[in-house]
């Protein structure tokens, strides 16, 4: 069974027993804010092509325009909705949309938008764009709490740049050289542990 056909597979279900979460979720934000139920943001995807990424809308309309493209803890741009749908990661579920339509994948690399994309090593910056983004990565779950690093930072944006996104860009290249579904299903796995158990996985664990 391809990875493409999972992801078709499980994308869908997912859509339709997810739907009753999806509208609490999309009144509870209108109620809350004014402006849209989803944020959508362009996003590097395979082959450096470009696309909208669906994300529940956890942030005051324009929100860039305001400040930086990376969000830190206790950011002022969050609605009360936004706070709680991030720590549970609730916001990333429309991109289950994504994956539907092809634009990503339930496992891979996560999609950057073009700023950040533009530090990617040459070396390694078509590798890494050869397999599709996807909604959760070994990088996800190693830097969950990573609007709290940054909210500790001077400056966020640098530290950001320097320092959290190399070694992100090595997960996403160990994770373009394997691309294999047992390493799919073990980083879902770990993904929902930290999600609903909130364990710490040690970095030097190996998937």
């Amino acid at each position: 069974m391809t990875k493409r056909l999972l992801d078709i597979i499980f994308s869908g279900l997912g859509l339709i027993f997810l739907s009753p979460l999806f509208i609490f979720i999309s009144l509870w934000i209108k109620c809350d804010s004014p402006g849209p139920i989803f944020f959508r943001q362009e996003r590097v995807g395979q082959f450096g092509k470009t696309f909208l990424i669906h994300k529940f809308r956890t942030m005051i309309v324009d929100a860039e325009k305001c400040g930086i493209q990376i969000t830190i803890d206790k950011d002022y741009r969050i609605t009360k909705s936004g706070f709680l749908l991030r720590h549970y990661k609730l916001d990333e579920l429309p991109q289950l949309i994504d994956v539907l339509l092809g634009k990503m994948s339930l496992v891979g690399p996560r999609p950057e938008v073009p700023k950040y994309v533009a530090y990617y090593p040459e070396d390694v910056r078509d590798l890494i764009l050869s397999v599709k983004p996807g909604i959760t990565d070994r990088a996800s779950i190693e830097f969950r709490d990573e609007n709290k690093l940054l909210g500790h930072a001077v400056d966020p944006e640098k530290i950001y740049r320097e320092t959290i996104l190399p070694i992100k860009i090595k997960y996403y290249k160990n994770y373009a050289l394997k691309n294999n579904i047992y390493d799919d299903y073990l980083i879902i796995k770990k993904t929902l542990q930290s999600i609903f158990k909130d364990r710490d996985f040690n970095r030097t664990d190996n998937l």
